[in-house]
């Protein structure tokens, strides 16, 4: 069964640990993830944007995939169902279909606006015992046409939304989505134990997870950063491994072009990329 990521993220703030958020973007996606966070005996939110969404059938379909996985693999650790960068509409739509935690990026609106949308989000939320992230100050790169330039969050903005209710606060630190530039600073951790001060007690978010090196992660997680978000890392290893077994011409072999030989390969790189961030971020054995 589907949970809210309240408690686990909670739990994570406290242990100084983190949990992955791992982004889904079909059937096998979804499974690989799952697997591995119950071989791990890990806690694990399933992040979906809007774009992927709609590129696997709608929210609904999402939710129906998600729920009939967790029966028919018997998962046991804690999974929640988060909307990634949710529009106002779209956090409602995906709350409507049975996801169990939503994300609102308001940090694009002034903040009076996103403190408005938010708080709305955050009733019809709390209603319904789903937990909510929230976003202050653009975070970095493109991610589904949102684009920000790896952006630092005002530490007094944090205040203002976190004091609104949210489980969760995603507030940039320098830190982008997708593929870092070779010309990068890295993480801002002035302004992170700032807004850490600002907001004791509610766990952080850190987007862009791909590509921040490993003690730079580790002294965001010190810092009170207790999700970690993966995205692009998977799809990249996934492409890689599909990409050596059709240069090996392992899909003219046999029966080799069959869907279920030909995605195995990507199926269990995105399994391997999985555990070693749940290693990283600490979360093994932690369900």
């Amino acid at each position: 069964m589907l949970v809210s990521a309240k408690e686990m993220l909670q739990k994570a703030h406290e242990g100084k640990y983190a949990v992955g958020q791992f982004n889904i973007n079909n059937l096998e996606w979804t499974k690989a993830i799952l697997l591995t966070a119950e071989e791990n005996k890990s806690p694990v939110i399933l992040g979906v944007s809007e774009g992927a969404a709609k590129y696997m059938g709608g929210w609904d379909t999402v939710v129906g995939m998600v729920n009939g996985l967790l029966k028919g693999l018997k998962i046991t650790v804690p999974v929640a169902l988060h909307i990634d960068h949710g529009s106002f509409e779209g956090a409602k739509a995906a709350m409507a279909a049975g996801f169990s935690s939503i994300m609102f990026d308001g940090s694009h609106y002034p903040i009076d606006e996103n403190i408005q949308k938010t708080t709305e989000i955050i009733s019809e939320a709390t209603a319904k015992g789903i937990s909510v992230e929230a976003e202050v100050g653009a975070i970095g790169g493109e991610e589904d046409g949102v684009v920000g330039g790896g952006e630092v969050a005002d530490p007094n903005e944090c205040k203002m939304i976190a004091d609104l209710g949210v489980t969760m606060l995603a507030a940039g630190i320098g830190n982008i989505h997708g593929k870092y530039p070779a010309n990068w600073k890295g993480l801002n951790f002035e302004v992170l134990a700032e807004i850490e001060k600002k907001v004791p007690g509610v766990p952080l978010v850190l987007h862009g997870g791909t590509g921040i090196p490993a003690d730079m992660i580790q002294k965001a997680i010190s810092l009170g950063v207790s999700k970690i978000n993966v995205n692009t890392e998977c799809q990249l290893s996934f492409a890689a491994a599909t990409r050596k077994y059709i240069e090996a011409g392992k899909d003219l072999e046999g029966k080799g072009f069959d869907p279920r030989k030909l995605l195995a390969p990507g199926f269990e790189a995105i399994k391997a990329t999985v555990k070693e961030k749940m290693e990283l971020f600490g979360s093994v054995n932690k369900a």
